[in-house]
């Protein structure tokens, strides 16, 4: 590599380099990303796509003093390199290591926390207000792409930022996975044009002298302006017009691979007083065979040969099946059985198991982009017409659609089964996709059942189970990973909890998947002498009181879930309520953010872990003697 990026001044070599000759860099940054995360894991493609979009943006704009704010908030790699964290890329994503999104506890030029899509202009129209308020003149530009401009709330943003005429600077980076490329030789000689800053000084300019002509001038700039948008509206793709009409200068296509192009967009944005969106045109995977090739397959990644692009887990050990595999699959049985059932994603299809869905049945699935509310407002509208619409959702994206839950699906009681995928702690991606508050805020909603399946087998009778049985809402939470049950096999689920052994000092109330770490810890307690008992928990909500009638000494509940508005503050409230005098322990996710590492070394800094069981529950009894 010609440069030493792990120590050098990256941002002043990349001011102090000619725009012609930064080709190096980018070739050095591309080959770093490649070897780093082939090792680590992470979102390659995305950032291979936005090497040289991301070195241009550093190179017109001043960060820290300008805010560059990165939506999706996986494509920072490459920022985060510019701005002296890659000496820290061995630890990406790993427990107390570099993050994968945007951090301001990191560095002062991550200038927004972006996790979740579609955030960046909204917070873009904050920190442009809060500036003009203080009568500063520093720039505010957010990038956004990757998908994220599927979102709902991009258009609710650029509604307020078109209309409150915010001088914003919007890169779209359109890699093939949100808005589509202009075509025609007239509509790019238009571009072309409307992206030099002398014809909008110009235009400016004419303007002004028509409309201080005597009697006439503003009628002749009307009508030119008429003009204008008539031959815009015949000539142009919607692309642009949209932007436009929402008050939005439209500047591009410009391609996203060649620098000085780049700047010259960025220049011509920055010669316009008000919101611009500058639409660069860019590849995922660019610059790496394979993840140009598999760009899905490359955007979030484990380590991986780079010669031949595997996976290396694949080199040797067969992959278990996934929670998410699982479901995808009975879905699809249950589906040949029933065409009244319909598959909904919100742009997680593959993610959550509904390929070979789609693959069987497309007319029967519908990606409706990254928009939670919409999905689950369509998939009210489904059931409200006699369909059984089944969305499959991250449980950290689910709860962007509150609203739509409590509104359109449980108030009115229609029969919509939602799969609440990586449930729990999920490892890598950190706080912002941790599914760490599910349980508290489905179980609070009246009308919906929440069901927590131990293992795949129980995952699959609980799908049968919400579809065929009932006729109301159903939630079913599972965690990422192995749906496999290491320890025994449950009996058929019946819409009850299930006990699976008694004992006369603890009884153990396990959530879900939690039931491997209680059948842990129980035989370790046994083994300290202690009589155990344990009861997996399937049916979170409706609450059982019954379960409150238990003859131990000592109760301990342990869940994947926040602990506040969790299982075990419902347990421990309702025994109370019904007059028990046990003690109760919950182990459960700590009431603050968890950060990112693996699953064990997070559930072990939570106190989620048998040996925290078997602690918590010997201290009770020495306390008690």
């Amino acid at each position: 590599m010609k440069y030493d990026l792990e120590h050098e001044d990256l941002i002043s070599i990349i001011k102090n380099t000619d725009e012609h000759d930064l080709g190096d860099l980018c070739h050095d940054i591309r080959e770093f990303l490649i070897q780093k995360i082939s090792r680590t894991g992470g979102h390659l493609a995305s950032n291979l796509g936005v090497v040289e979009l991301t070195i241009a943006m550093h190179k017109a704009y001043d960060s820290p003093n300008d805010k560059l704010i990165y939506d999706v908030g996986h494509q920072t790699y490459v920022h985060k390199i510019i701005t002296g964290r890659a000496g820290e890329f061995d630890t990406l994503r790993k427990f107390k290591g570099l993050s994968g999104f945007p951090k301001s506890y990191e560095s002062v030029h991550d200038a927004y926390d972006t996790g979740h899509s579609s955030t960046s202009l909204g917070a873009a129209a904050g920190y442009a207000v809060a500036r003009d308020l203080r009568g500063e003149d520093n720039n505010v530009v957010a990038l956004i792409g990757d998908g994220a401009m599927t979102g709902g709330l991009v258009y609710e943003a650029l509604n307020n930022i078109g209309s409150s005429r915010l001088n914003i600077k919007i890169i779209l980076n359109d890699n093939g996975m949100s808005i589509a490329h202009n075509v025609g030789a007239m509509s790019k000689h238009l571009q072309r044009l409307r992206s030099s800053s002398n014809y909008i000084n110009a235009k400016k300019s004419i303007r002004t002298s028509l409309d201080n002509v005597p009697l006439i001038g503003k009628s002749i700039s009307k009508g030119i302006s008429r003009t204008k948008s008539r031959i815009k509206l015949s000539v142009l793709d919607q692309q642009g017009i949209i932007f436009e009409e929402l008050g939005i200068k439209y500047i591009g296509p410009v391609d996203g691979y060649d620098i000085p192009k780049l700047l010259g967009a960025f220049r011509a944005a920055n010669a316009v007083d008000g919101p611009t969106l500058v639409h660069v045109i860019t590849k995922k995977g660019q610059g790496y065979s394979w993840s140009e090739k598999y760009p899905r397959k490359f955007h979030g990644v484990g380590p991986f040969n780079i010669s031949n692009g595997n996976l290396l887990s694949s080199d040797c050990v067969p992959k278990p099946v996934s929670f998410s595999e699982v479901f995808g699959n009975k879905l699809l049985d249950l589906a040949r059985q029933d065409d009244r059932i319909v598959a909904i994603t919100a742009a997680m299809g593959t993610a959550t198991g509904l390929g070979p869905f789609y693959e069987a049945f497309p007319d029967r699935f519908f990606d409706v982009g990254i928009a939670e509310q919409h999905a689950v407002l369509f998939a009210a509208g489904l059931a409200k017409a006699g369909m059984i619409p089944v969305a499959p959702i991250y449980s950290s994206f689910l709860q962007r659609a509150y609203d739509q839950l409590i509104e359109d699906v449980c108030i009115q009681n229609q029969h919509v089964i939602f799969g609440v995928d990586r449930a729990g702690l999920v490892g890598a991606d950190g706080e912002t996709h941790h599914g760490a508050f599910d349980l508290s805020y489905l179980s609070s909603i009246p009308n919906m059942t929440v069901l927590a399946p131990a293992d795949g087998m129980q995952l699959e009778e609980m799908l049968d189970y919400a579809i065929n049985e009932m006729n109301s809402p159903v939630a079913i939470r599972y965690p990422r990973g192995s749906s496999k049950f290491k320890h025994l096999k449950l009996r058929p689920f019946a819409g009850k909890n299930i006990g699976l052994s008694k004992g006369s000092d603890v009884t153990i109330l396990a959530v879900g998947s939690m039931l491997d770490t209680a059948l842990e810890a129980a035989r370790a307690l046994m083994a300290e002498g202690y009589s155990v008992g344990v009861t997996s928990i399937g049916v979170v909500a409706p609450f059982e009181e019954a379960l409150t009638e238990i003859n131990t000494e000592l109760v301990v509940t342990i869940e994947d879930n926040m602990k506040r508005g969790g299982f075990g503050e419902n347990f421990a409230a309702a025994a109370i309520t019904c007059g028990h005098s046990y003690g109760v322990i919950n182990i459960a996710i700590p009431d603050e953010f968890v950060g990112h590492g693996s699953i064990e070394q997070l559930r072990d800094e939570c106190g989620m872990m048998p040996d925290d069981i078997v602690k918590g529950a010997i201290e009770y009894f020495e306390r008690k003697a």
